[in-house]
């Protein structure tokens, strides 16, 4: 398994994503979410999973943190749902359909569960085990160590950790009633800056 094995989809939509990310993402959360669609495909691979909608999954991984940012940091709704509102509005001026639009906001939004059934949603299941080693060191074992290594290489962490930590736990402070108060109380500050990439490349 290499990083050329995994091309990003050459649609409208993924494109756009991609460019916004990239505006409104600081380096090191940009990395991360790239990193996050790269581990959900090795996932598929190793796994052995079909039938995979690569384009939502790669639409749902760009765009999956940027409720975090201010320009899109909604006053009441937790950071994966206004981020998953982002993505319909996106893919829908990609013309997408309504239903497949729909999906890119249950991705988003399943990313951030304790956990997601892959026979309800394979997509949001690859999404949630990808962040949840990318963020709290899960899995990691279970993707090749050279695929790790190049991955970082090419997308390093940077102060993923710092820029992180510190969204997530301004959110929880002023939405205590979304997901991040549960990141938050669940020790993800720790996690993240004791995660065994961090020691990597």
């Amino acid at each position: 398994m290499q990083l050329s094995d995994f091309p990003p989809p050459a649609t409208p939509a993924a494109r756009a994503a991609r460019l916004l990310a990239e505006r409104y993402h600081s380096e090191s959360i940009l990395n991360h979410v790239i990193r996050s669609w790269l581990w959900a495909e090795g996932f598929a691979a190793v796994e052995e999973r079909s039938d995979i909608d690569h384009e939502l999954l790669y639409v749902s991984a760009l765009l999956h943190d940027i409720g975090i940012v201010p320009e899109y940091d909604n006053v009441n709704l937790s950071y994966e749902e206004a981020g998953g509102h982002v993505a319909v509005a996106l893919t829908t001026g990609a013309g997408w359909e309504a239903d497949r639009s729909t999906r890119a906001l249950e991705v988003v939004i399943r990313h951030n569960w304790p956990s997601v059934d892959p026979a309800m949603d394979v997509e949001g299941y690859l999404l949630e085990t990808a962040t949840a080693l990318d963020i709290s060191g899960a899995r990691t074992e279970a993707l090749p160590a050279s695929f790790l290594d190049e991955v970082l290489a090419e997308y390093p962490r940077l102060q993923l950790a710092r820029e992180f930590g510190d969204g997530v736990t301004d959110q929880a402070a002023r939405k205590p009633h979304t997901s991040a108060r549960r990141l938050v109380d669940g020790g993800v500050v720790g996690k993240l800056a004791n995660h065994p990439l961090e020691r990597s490349v």
